[in-house]
């Protein structure tokens, strides 16, 4: 069924690629590239030729070394985030459904705060006050956006819960952690999953945003910090187009592929848009 959805397989072969250049990174284009030292006698600037095919940046470094290496970051900083973030939305958001009385409607309200609070600005503040680095920034985005997940997965589990055989279960004496472990966890799952690939594609943006904003670690390539050093040396009123283009377009393009991942993965889980 996946492979009839011609966009979830485009976005397939993107992943597969860049996973691929991010995994052989030092055999792809060496460390030494990276080092400031070693390029004194490039040109700055460079525009995009045979001889720097992405162009240079202003250490005479090649942005494709860069952008080779930077892919690690972004993806590993972009699961990492995504898989911190579904766990805690997971957990809540059965909890939230599952449990009644005083309790859920804790729970609840947790989630309601953290939608309601600016999600950015909280891993802003988070990644100020930590100390910097790639970790800091996967706590700052799993942190902050596991609520929607929450919600999505309540309301799944709320669905489950007004079935026949968990009530029958129920009857029979099940106690809460069989029910959610047995029943309701293999019910959201797929639902899990799906929002699991789209969910990537924001936590690669929002590392971007952090790194944008001067708030990753700077001893670490990411896309998002091209982009900052970009800016540093005003490349937009510069004409230096190919340092904006280039990390903007790996962003978009891996971004663009996660979703259509997601999408087809969706289409799959939930038999309603399969029908369509």
């Amino acid at each position: 069924m996946f492979l009839e959805d011609r966009a979830g397989v485009a976005g397939g072969i993107i992943l597969i690629l860049v996973v691929l250049v991010a995994a052989f990174a030092p055999l792809i284009a060496d460390r030494s590239m990276l080092d400031v030292t070693q390029t004194l006698d490039q040109p700055r600037y460079a525009p995009p030729s045979a001889e720097h095919p992405l162009g240079t940046d202003n250490y005479g470094r090649e942005l494709w070394a860069r952008l080779v290496w930077g892919a690690r970051v972004s993806l590993i900083v972009g699961l990492a985030a995504t898989a911190m973030s579904m766990i805690i939305g997971t957990i809540m958001g059965m909890a939230a459904g599952h449990f009644s009385g005083l309790f859920g409607g804790f729970i609840m309200r947790v989630i309601d705060f953290f939608l309601v609070l600016p999600s950015l600005l909280l891993a802003i503040v988070l990644s100020s006050v930590l100390e910097r680095g790639v970790l800091t920034i996967v706590i700052a985005i799993g942190i902050t956006s596991w609520a929607g997940t929450a919600r999505i997965v309540r309301a799944q589990t709320l669905s489950a819960e007004s079935r026949l055989y968990i009530e029958r279960a129920k009857v029979l004496g099940a106690g809460h952690w069989h029910i959610i472990r047995t029943h309701l966890l293999p019910a959201v799952m797929p639902l899990v999953l799906a929002n699991t690939t789209l969910t990537v594609g924001s936590a690669i943006i929002a590392e971007s945003t952090l790194a944008f904003l001067g708030l990753g670690d700077t001893t670490q390539q990411s896309w998002g910090t091209i982009l900052k050093n970009a800016m540093d040396v005003s490349a937009a009123t510069s004409g230096y187009w190919w340092y904006i283009l280039t990390p903007g377009l790996a962003i978009v393009a891996v971004v663009l592929a996660f979703t259509l991942v997601g999408r087809a993965i969706e289409a799959i889980a939930n038999p309603t848009l399969r029908s369509r």
